[in-house]
């Protein structure tokens, strides 16, 4: 028996599991997949009639952090193409390019990605229910204790050990309960169509487009597919992010002559959080990860990998109270303290990046493109970068002198409007 905060009556809940899960999104079902392997009982609760569905992101992802996670290869029919390079536009028209020998970074189908690993949970012994909305927590004396959920318009209790929130950006249950959300002057308006009929793109490797006249606070980018469509979209902290996806269509120099031919298939739109992760990720009987604690890249906006590491250490501490029998905030605080040792340096030093792209002026960015085309980083960045882990890369790459000027520069054009 516990106290339901919607009513504040005691009330008998026959539905216990370990865990629930709040959102069938990759973050949701790898931290149920991780605890289910372990041996622990996972229900994971989705709003959507079906996993994947709406689609929020481009699917760019790092084949590394895939391999790391154990999940490459992937099903041929999710991966629609992959990348052995990358073409920076300066907002003047310089260009910087990074050209691997092999393949880097692969584009999925984010529908069939989501369904994949929700397949791979089911296997795993994970329930899905579908069409269930979470409403509320279950709190009794200030520990979560289950969820309040509403399927098909009836409300049904489930009890569990703990309750891992993946709800997403939007992420209901930390604003109801009074839990510190997201940083919202630091998030982005996104948008994404694919596109056909491109001209005179290489069909291995990404495009992106700075600047603030058409994606001002963030960047646009073009990302091929096969049989000449794209994925093409862009972000803004800034007025609405559909109408500055048609003026860099319409409009961008080099951009439009790509697109100009090109009809709009389908498109889709969702917030990106850039201000690094909430300050806490655990409560009494409550885990946060992927873009709910916003551990995403400030630099680029990729939450996948990182979101994904982040939920497999959810996964292992789940299983680790279970066993202890202990679901306290002493107890549970081991997840932000594994997941912070593992990616806390990166996304503190891209969200200084991030701020700092933030002040630099369309001028100066072509200033830093052309200085690192001159400089040959693209040399510097095959030896010792890494797609995912850019801060570890970057104290790597201190000790070559290019690095060293192009930092002195691109610090003095933060400083300077």
């Amino acid at each position: 028996m516990i106290l339901s905060i919607t009513n504040e009556r005691a009330i008998d809940l026959t539905n216990e599991f370990d865990a629930v899960v709040v959102g069938g999104g990759p973050c949701g079902s790898f931290s149920a997949l991780t605890a289910a392997k372990l041996g622990a009982k996972l229900v994971v609760c989705e709003e959507h009639k079906s996993v994947g569905i709406p689609t929020h992101c481009t699917g760019h992802l790092n084949l590394y952090g895939l391999k790391r996670l154990r999940l490459h290869p992937l099903p041929n029919n999710i991966v629609e193409n992959e990348f052995k390079g990358v073409t920076f536009y300066s907002p003047f028209g310089k260009e910087f390019s990074i050209r691997f020998s092999s393949p880097v970074t692969c584009a999925v189908n984010r529908e069939l990605f989501d369904k994949h690993l929700a397949d791979l949970a089911t296997k795993a012994g994970v329930e899905y229910r579908l069409g269930s909305r979470v409403e509320s927590l279950i709190l009794e004396k200030g520990s979560v204790k289950g969820v309040v959920v509403n399927r098909r318009g009836f409300k049904e209790m489930l009890s569990a050990k703990i309750v891992i929130d993946a709800e997403g950006v939007s992420s209901a249950i930390l604003r109801k309960v009074g839990f510190q959300s997201l940083e919202r002057s630091m998030v982005v308006n996104a948008v994404h169509v694919e596109m056909d009929r491109l001209n005179d793109v290489e069909g291995d490797s990404v495009e992106v487009y700075l600047g603030e006249k058409y994606a001002p606070g963030f960047f646009a980018w073009i990302i091929p597919k096969q049989e000449g469509t794209a994925k093409v979209g862009l972000a803004t902290n800034v007025g609405n992010p559909r109408r500055y996806l048609h003026k860099f269509i319409r409009d961008h120099p080099i951009a439009s002559l790509k697109l100009n031919k090109s009809k709009i298939l389908n498109q889709s739109f969702h917030p990106i959080s850039l201000g690094g992760p909430i300050p806490k990720t655990y409560h009494h009987g409550l885990l946060i990860v992927g873009d709910a604690a916003s551990q995403v890249k400030p630099t680029t906006g990729g939450g996948v990998i990182f979101g994904l590491l982040c939920s497999k250490i959810a996964g292992e501490v789940v299983n680790e109270a279970t066993k202890n029998n202990d679901f306290s905030e002493r107890f549970l605080s081991h997840y932000q303290t594994r997941w912070r040792a593992l990616i806390g340096f990166e996304l503190t030093l891209m969200r200084q990046l991030r701020i700092m792209l933030n002040n630099i002026s369309d001028r100066r960015i072509d200033k830093i493109i052309e200085l690192c085309a001159r400089l040959e980083m693209d040399k510097v960045l095959k030896r010792h970068g890494d797609l995912d882990f850019e801060g570890a890369s970057l104290v790597r790459m201190l000790s070559h002198p290019a690095t060293f000027i192009l930092s002195f520069y691109f610090t003095l054009s933060s400083l300077i409007h």
